[in-house]
């Protein structure tokens, strides 16, 4: 599981390379994200999968909007470290990636569609 600490970090040297402005909007909602793939219900894992857990903080950070600004570019980072914690990872080109996170932002896909996404792209 990434950490608090560790999302913070990833965010602040994100937004040192590409821009934009550094700062935690809600630290709340950000430890909602970051635990939602780890959530369980009748000690069964809500989220079973390293694609599902990857999904769902996707669709959290965006959606939670817990950082002031980069929210669409951590969300990404996170998922995708995520899938790394398990020894997997998705090949897409940037259109691709864009167009994924553009379509999470806008609320045009939900978690299912954006777990089938990842499982197409997996390599």
């Amino acid at each position: 599981m990434i950490s608090v600490r560790e999302a913070i970090s990833i965010h602040e040297l994100l937004i040192e390379i590409f821009g934009g402005s550094k700062g935690i909007r809600d630290k709340e909602r950000l430890k909602s994200a970051l635990a939602r793939p780890f959530q369980t219900f009748e000690q069964e894992d809500l989220y079973p999968n390293p694609e599902d857990k990857a999904a769902a903080i996707l669709e959290s950070i965006i959606s939670n909007h817990p950082f002031i600004d980069g929210n669409k570019r951590i969300g990404f980072i996170l998922m995708r470290l995520t899938l790394l914690e398990y020894g997997k990872d998705i090949y897409s080109s940037q259109e691709e990636k864009f167009q994924i996170v553009m379509k999470v932002a806008n609320g045009e896909i939900k978690f299912e569609q954006i777990s089938a996404w990842i499982k197409s792209k997996l390599k």
